[in-house]
């Protein structure tokens, strides 16, 4: 009787260490987009391997510059929304894996990996 609840501990325990395993998983690849700097400097700015499901704000972009990022470009293998605000909030885009260059009118200040 207890090995049989030891054996179901143990496979309950790698039944939930692989589930957690695949909810913190990452978009393969990189995603980059540019924007000018504060001091007014054309910049490139990008993610390696950005974890899915999860806003992020985009570095250089946020509230101490009033120009919002452009012209993303997804290189990972998974699906990215832009939006036009931080906090993945105002209007949004969505961008296939693997694509090439957005317009350069698009501007983002977050993104979000499905």
């Amino acid at each position: 009787m207890r090995l049989r609840s030891a054996l179901a501990a143990v496979l309950g325990a790698g039944l939930l260490i692989v589930t957690t395993a695949a909810s913190a998983s990452a978009a393969a690849g990189q995603f980059r987009y540019d924007y000018v700097t504060v001091e007014g400097y054309e910049a490139s700015g990008f993610l390696n391997s950005p974890p899915n499901g999860q806003c992020l704000n985009l570095p250089g972009v946020g509230e101490d510059n009033p120009q919002p990022g452009h012209a993303p470009k997804n290189r990972t293998d998974a699906w990215a929304t832009v939006f036009t605000d931080a906090n993945c909030e105002g209007n949004s885009f969505t961008l296939r894996p693997h694509t090439g260059s957005a317009s350069e009118r698009l501007k983002l200040r977050s993104v979000v990996f499905n």
